[in-house]
């Protein structure tokens, strides 16, 4: 078994792995190069949570492209940075490519390589996949049948979490998101990778859509009675928003807790918006007018058209962390980043930048005019007592 620490090279120049291999070596990771892509597969079968490969995507024998198509049918693959001398489109391909093999994605990189950016790139990777998230997200997926969801939700074993969202201006709380875990008897904390898609396929997400919401009201309640006033971010699905009857529950639900709907917002994939686009909008619109506010997460990575984005009325976008998180070392992601505030600010919404990893991330949305930022830097998703501590900690 390698060394989670493990960064793997593959360029067919010689003095490029050298020099590659120092500067791992330098930053206290170990580095192991190969010029050959058919060599590295030959000596390497197995590869553990953490590790790396910096890949040149112009190689003679089996090029880049090749190297993701069999990466993709291994088990753990490496997180990749790609490299290449061609233009930026590119790299653009390629970046999608490994969307769509579904493997991890660190950044891509033109040549000649600026060795601070590998060396930051490589530092922010190793200090995320220590974190208990990623290493959850990294091990292999629990096996859950769908009935177990029901059960535990019927049990009552669900959690959540809140992760902190900040004023990139002033470092003020501005809400919280909420996210589900499970407190598996057995299994313990169990991240949702391993059952929301179940969830969706089978049926049971409308059930765990609505114990979440509920969990969220109860809470808003209690944070109420202590005199908090605390704004909370809720993940819907596609289902959810082809549900007719989710605009009636959600504004009942709130008026029978005699609870501020504004303080509630819906998050909302692009992705989910390209299902029944006129149900969709139908439910949307109703849950504005019922005074809910709506999110559209994940922006950038989905695939819907602006004009879909004018049609709906959404009151906050937010920007995806595959593209926050590199903009201290990537000018294409900074140039996605700030094209994205520009729009949600010319269509008046308020725009959130999640994946804030770092001090330097912070500061250049700040720059950027960026209105609201999350992420790991700033705080993980915690249990509710452990955001308070967070709230007291605070200047």
């Amino acid at each position: 078994m390698q060394l989670p620490n493990t960064v793997y090279l593959i360029d067919d120049e010689a003095e490029m792995v050298e020099l590659l291999s120092e500067l791992i070596e330098l930053i206290g990771f170990e580095a192991k190069g190969f010029t050959q892509a058919s060599v590295f597969f030959e000596q390497v079968q197995v590869f553990a949570a953490g590790s790396v490969l910096i890949l040149d995507l112009n190689m003679p024998e089996m090029d880049g492209i090749q190297v993701m198509r069999r990466l993709a049918g291994m088990l753990n693959p490496p997180a990749l940075i790609l490299v290449s001398g061609h233009d930026a489109g590119v790299l653009n391909s390629a970046e999608k490519l490994c969307e769509a093999h579904k493997l991890e994605l660190i950044a891509s990189l033109g040549k000649p390589l600026a060795l601070d950016t590998v060396r930051t790139l490589i530092r922010k990777h190793m200090n995320r996949s220590l974190s208990d998230e990623s290493l959850q997200a990294n091990s292999n997926i629990i096996n859950i049948e769908p009935h177990e969801i029901e059960l535990a939700i019927e049990k009552n074993e669900l959690v959540l979490h809140f992760q902190p969202q900040i004023a990139v201006a002033t470092g003020m709380l501005t809400g919280v998101e909420a996210l589900v875990r499970w407190l598996h008897p057995v299994h313990g904390l169990i991240y949702p990778n391993s059952f929301i898609e179940i969830a969706e396929r089978h049926g049971t997400i409308d059930l765990l859509t609505q114990w979440v919401i509920k969990a969220v009201v109860n809470q808003e309640k209690e944070w109420l009675s202590k005199g908090l006033t605390i704004t909370v971010s809720v993940n819907i699905s596609a289902e959810n928003i082809t549900s007719l009857t989710l605009p009636e529950q959600l504004s009942k639900l709130l008026e029978d807790n005699k609870l501020d709907p504004t303080r509630l917002i819906l998050e909302v994939t692009e992705s989910a918006l390209m299902g029944e686009l006129v149900t969709s909008l139908d439910i949307l619109t109703r849950l504005r007018l019922k005074g809910l506010q709506l999110s559209i997460d994940d922006f950038g990575t989905g695939y819907s058209s602006l004009s879909q984005l004018h049609k709906v009325p959404f009151t906050e976008l937010k920007v995806d962390k595959s593209f926050v998180g590199k903009i201290s070392v990537d000018d294409e992601a900074r140039a996605i980043v700030k094209t994205c505030i520009m729009l949600g600010h010319e269509l008046n919404m308020k725009v959130v930048a999640e994946g804030v990893e770092d001090e330097e991330t912070l500061e250049y949305l700040r720059l950027m005019g960026c209105d609201v930022a999350q992420g790991y830097f700033i705080s993980r998703p915690v249990p509710e007592d452990e955001l308070l501590n967070w709230l007291r900690s605070r200047p």
